[in-house]
């Protein structure tokens, strides 16, 4: 067996007084990819960080190639063929493909003149060494997120990688494209490259890992090959316990429709002639595939793109909602899908999130009450689970989880009766999908009608009390609670039963 490109022995590292890292160990192999798992909060990000040389461990052992380490420093770390893709790309987006991975592959030395055209053609044969048909010479901003990432790759192997990290390389890109990425990584390996995987999507480690290191609370729980794991048993590592309630059964009786579409049509959006009902207690997934509508509907019953044609009604009354503030009036809530940049306003503390859209409730005219916000704000992190120092820590120190509670928190302090959720569980770990999904459960039983938008198949089908699909802005068909994914694709897809079968 070949030496590991990889080994860590007993690292450890710490904050203050926070031990983030206690003594794990960790190995990779030439062609391997290795996944790294465990809950936000786990050591994951500290790790990785450890081995790309930005934090120095406070012990233990860094062996790369047979060279013994101490620690390593971000230049010390690209020396030994150490590269990382993240969630969002970092690439210069006013200059060319050829441009962007030039930098990355050499930088020129004083006066030394740039030769653009050996650039290209370098560029063009990593691009195709990674199985990417992108234009050299396209602006970097005019590409999508799966084509920025394999610019990425091409540009870390353009560099001499050897060791390739990917930190939740999937968490933005649709279904399809993530079948694209993974057949990159399978194609990576094939040519020698170690690959470290995180990703929080089970499934795309079963497909595509070879060995397995879960943290958790800072230290290694263990590594285990693949083959021959469950989902279960993963989960268990993960969390310290077993989380058979992923997806909690329904405990309410769907009430009165809430929510009553009769045509409902917006051209600019693309949605078209929308005939739906949302009762009360009532949990209704929204499926189908990437583009098909569903995010659109979303906004135009929160008024961002109000409604052109047809009729929503509420509770039975025929309503307009031609803005959000319109839409909370009438008591409908909406948690968007990019909780960074519309759900939680990182750089304000948690209090002031939460009271966000009842704000004139807690500060009338000119007035502060603090210490009323400080109240409301410590009900709901009771309420909601949020694990924080206190409300005045700044969203931005969460987890994704207890950032997406924020959200989700925000919308339920205006007592609403209709709540939308869009990827409630986007880009989280298993203990708080679980968490959530609970939450979702308890509203509902409380009474709160639900329409939730996701594009995780297995979570549409174990929430909804009913399946709404939607295809090419049309409602597609609505199934019952318990359809199979067979059935909720063939709708998607536009498929009959006799094509189907």
């Amino acid at each position: 067996m070949e030496p590991p490109l990889l080994q860590l022995n007993h690292i450890l590292k710490s904050f203050g007084a926070v031990r983030a890292l206690k003594g794990v160990s960790f190995s990779l192999r030439p062609g391997e990819v290795h996944a790294l798992l465990g809950e936000n909060g786990a050591g994951k990000s500290t790790l990785i960080k450890v081995i790309a040389g930005a934090h120095s461990p406070d012990g233990g052992e860094i062996v790369i190639g047979g060279e013994r380490l101490s620690h390593l420093t971000p230049r010390l770390a690209r020396h030994h063929g150490i590269a990382c893709i993240y969630q969002q790309p970092a690439l210069f987006p006013d200059l060319t493909v050829a441009e962007n991975i030039a930098l990355g592959v050499q930088q020129p030395k004083f006066h030394q003149r740039m030769r653009w055209g050996r650039q290209t053609l370098q560029a063009r044969e990593l691009l195709k060494r990674v199985g990417a048909k992108i234009d050299p010479n396209a602006e970097v901003r005019s590409l999508s997120m799966p084509e920025q990432q394999l610019v990425e790759i091409a540009k870390a192997l353009g560099a001499g990688a050897r060791i390739l990290i990917m930190d939740e390389p999937t968490a933005s890109l649709t279904r399809q494209e993530v079948e694209l990425l993974l057949a990159v990584v399978r194609d990576l390996r094939t040519q020698g490259v170690g690959i470290i995987y995180i990703s929080h999507r089970l499934e795309e480690i079963f497909a595509v890992a070879d060995r397995v290191t879960v943290l958790r609370d800072g230290e290694s729980v263990g590594t285990e090959p693949v083959a021959g794991m469950d989902e279960a048993t993963l989960i268990q590592r993960m969390v310290g316990r077993q989380v058979s309630a992923i997806y909690p059964p329904s405990e309410s009786e769907p009430g009165p429709v809430v929510l009553a579409l009769r045509g409902v049509t917006c051209r600019a959006s693309g949605v078209r002639d929308i005939d739906l009902d949302v009762r009360a207690g009532e949990v209704v997934g929204l499926s189908g595939l990437v583009g098909a509508g569903r995010t659109e509907l979303a906004r135009i019953l929160f008024g961002i793109t109000p409604a052109d044609a047809g009729e929503i009604q509420l509770f039975g009354k025929a309503v307009r909602i031609q803005s959000p503030q319109a839409a909370v009036e009438h008591g409908i809530a909406y948690v968007p899908e990019d909780r960074r940049k519309h759900g939680v306003i990182l750089d304000m503390p948690i209090a002031a999130n939460l009271t966000m859209a009842v704000w004139p409730t807690f500060f009338p005219g000119a007035w502060l009450r603090p210490e009323a916000e400080r109240l409301h704000a410590l009900e709901f992190i009771r309420d909601l689970g949020i694990k924080t120092p206190g409300p005045q820590a700044l969203g931005g120190a969460l987890s994704g989880g207890n950032q997406q509670k924020v959200a989700l928190g925000r919308w339920l302090a205006i007592r609403p009766r209709l709540l939308i959720l869009d990827e409630p569980t986007q880009g989280v770990d298993v203990g708080a999908k679980a968490e959530i999904h609970r939450i979702i459960r308890r509203l509902a039983k409380e009474g709160l009608a639900v329409l939730m938008i996701s594009s995780d198949l297995p979570e549409v089908l174990g929430m909804s009390d009913r399946i709404a699909v939607m295809r090419e802005g049309a409602l597609a068909g609505v199934l019952p609670g318990g359809a199979s994914a067979h059935e909720v694709m063939r709708v998607a897809l536009g498929q009959t039963q006799r094509e189907a079968a």
